[in-house]
């Protein structure tokens, strides 16, 4: 029988030292932005964004697996008319603790609609910035691969001696290809740019992700059981789909009424029929509530 999910309720800064080190496969979460949702969070100024985040970074390090895996959904927030750059100053101090910077995702907002400032336009994407204790990770790609698509039936139809072979760039990169790689391919790898739509219904948060966003990283980076952290939960969704996918969800919330929301999602999704849930064919568990 699996362990079961937990959620807190409190300060992330806290509630982390109590968790047990290295104990952790996936850490996926949203952190409040800088001068953002100040209704619900207070805000933190983004001259003080790095010296507010970093000591949770710490313990974020502390309770992850050499194996594990941490992906942090966050943006930049334009002050004065240009961008801060305390996204990027938050990512050269974490190495400094020990992180490595693996990898860059871009998540595509398929259904931003659109809009315009005096001198930019409305933002369509984010960043999902992946770091690691160690080079070697757990990682399970074929888990997320996708179908090869359309173009390969008139690419694929002729290959020309060039193709059967690597065919070097003309611009004198050193990058190559065999197109021929691709024959009888049904799927394929996908690339680090997410297509997916924002939450369209509403849950009763400032700023919830969609289930599809921390769905796609827990195939990448888990195999069930795996523990999956989310230490700014919000209403619950890494949690929920964590749990859905037969992973261990641990959740961190500091608002009251986003955590009994989480709680409530939690419950229903144990209790309720989940004919239209899309994620892995795996066995739903009970999950148990630790306050």
């Amino acid at each position: 029988m699996m362990e079961k999910s937990k959620l807190f309720l409190g300060d992330a800064q806290e509630i982390l030292k109590d968790l047990k080190t290295n104990s952790v496969d996936l850490i996926f979460t949203s952190p409040p932005y800088a001068d953002s949702r100040k209704n619900s969070y207070g805000g933190i100024h983004p001259d003080k964004y790095v010296e507010w985040f970093l000591p949770i970074t710490d313990q974020l390090l502390r309770v992850l697996k050499s194996t594990g895996t941490f992906v942090l959904n966050i943006k930049e927030k334009v002050v004065d008319g240009e961008r801060h750059t305390y996204v990027l100053d938050l990512i050269k101090e974490m190495r400094k603790q020990g992180w490595l910077w693996t990898e860059e995702f871009i998540w595509h907002k398929k259904n931003s609609y659109p809009g315009k400032w005096s001198n930019r336009f409305r933002d369509s994407w984010e960043r999902l910035l992946q770091f690691n204790k160690n080079r070697h990770f757990h990682m399970y790609q074929e888990e997320v691969m996708v179908p090869i698509g359309n173009w390969a039936k008139s690419r694929l139809r002729n290959l020309s001696n060039t193709d059967k072979a690597r065919d070097n760039s003309k611009s004198g990169s050193n990058f190559g290809k065999n197109v021929s790689n691709w024959l009888k391919r049904e799927m394929v790898y996908p690339t680090n740019v997410l297509h997916l739509a924002t939450e369209c219904n509403n849950k009763n948060h400032s700023a919830a992700f969609p289930d599809e966003l921390p769905e796609w990283f827990i195939k990448l980076f888990t195999k069930e059981e795996n523990v999956v952290l989310d230490p700014f939960m919000g209403s619950g969704t890494t949690v929920v789909v964590a749990n859905k996918m037969g992973r261990i969800g641990i959740g961190i919330e500091i608002v009251e009424e986003y955590y009994r929301l989480a709680e409530m999602q939690i419950h229903q999704n144990i209790f309720s029929a989940e004919s239209k849930v899309k994620y892995e064919k795996t066995k739903i568990r009970k999950s148990k509530k630790v306050h």
